[in-house]
């Protein structure tokens, strides 16, 4: 082959292979910034959140709002992302989704548990709520869990909430499951189920539904401390400091206060646990 012919066959490899390269960069740096928490890595990071609780994490169209979506959105700026890709979390999947690596970090009132700790690591927590009841407005026989017998209690498959009620205050609660919070709160306007049992600040976010506002009331007697985390890969310590350090941000600078009054601003939290110290897995 003639001298130029051999020059430009080698610069034409060199150009298919720089090309190669970029591509590949190209790729490496999306998942990188997906399923890490180095502030450096930039790229979008996928996050779970719940979409059918007001208030707190509810898809409206093609977009995201809630505290919990706020706090998240803040939390991933502060680990260097530039793009939040929200993944929707069922309470029974969310182990499953941060084992299987489909999400890096969870904001879906996911309480810190002993037995969750067993399968995957928290940071935060970023709040502390209290299991309550809704009811009808007009219902005046259930004033606490321990009013429940004969009754027809509902909660979401995976959640710990109504358990709890039939261990400890109740034994002859009739216990129902759906897969969302939303469908317990339908079937208990529609008089199907007498009482939703799940944290105050998510049935306070239900409540103050236009559809159901008038119509539903939290009975207003916590009797649970839970302490909402975030759901992260079992093990990454690293990246529950980094998320911890991120919420102390949020709370220090008023971002914290400004999202909760924004999102659920007719519910009083409890002020003597909130803002929580967010030192978990750490």
């Amino acid at each position: 082959m003639p001298i130029p012919s051999i020059r430009k066959a080698a610069a034409a490899f060199c150009a298919a292979a720089l090309g190669v390269s970029a591509l590949s960069g190209c790729v490496a740096g999306s998942d990188s910034g997906s399923s890490s928490g180095d502030s450096s890595s930039g790229g979008t990071v996928n996050v779970g959140i719940k979409f059918d609780q007001p208030g707190l994490g509810l898809k409206d169209g093609s977009s995201y709002k809630g505290f919990d979506v706020d706090v998240a959105q803040y939390v991933s700026k502060q680990l260097g992302y530039d793009k939040v890709n929200f993944i929707e979390t069922p309470s029974a999947q969310r182990e499953t989704l941060l084992q299987s690596g489909q999400v890096t970090m969870i904001f879906a009132t996911y309480s810190i548990t002993d037995e969750r700790k067993q399968k995957v690591s928290f940071a935060g927590p970023y709040f502390i709520a209290g299991q309550d009841l809704l009811v009808q407005s007009s219902n005046t026989t259930i004033t606490g869990p321990d009013s429940l017998n004969g009754k027809k209690l509902c909660s979401v498959t995976g959640s710990t909430s109504a358990k709890k009620i039939k261990d400890k205050y109740a034994s002859k609660v009739d216990l129902q499951e759906y897969d969302t919070y939303s469908k317990c709160v339908a079937a208990l306007s529609a008089g199907t189920i007498d009482a939703v049992t799940t944290d105050d600040i998510i049935l306070a976010g239900f409540a103050s539904q236009p559809q159901y506002k008038g119509k539903l009331k939290v009975v207003g007697k916590p009797f649970t401390t839970e302490k909402y985390g975030v759901g992260i890969k079992k093990g990454d310590t690293e990246l529950a400091t980094k998320i911890n350090k991120a919420i102390q941000k949020m709370i220090d600078d008023g971002a914290w206060e400004k999202a909760l009054k924004d999102n659920v601003p007719e519910f009083s939290y409890n002020k003597e646990v909130n803002p929580p110290k967010p030192t978990e897995g750490e």
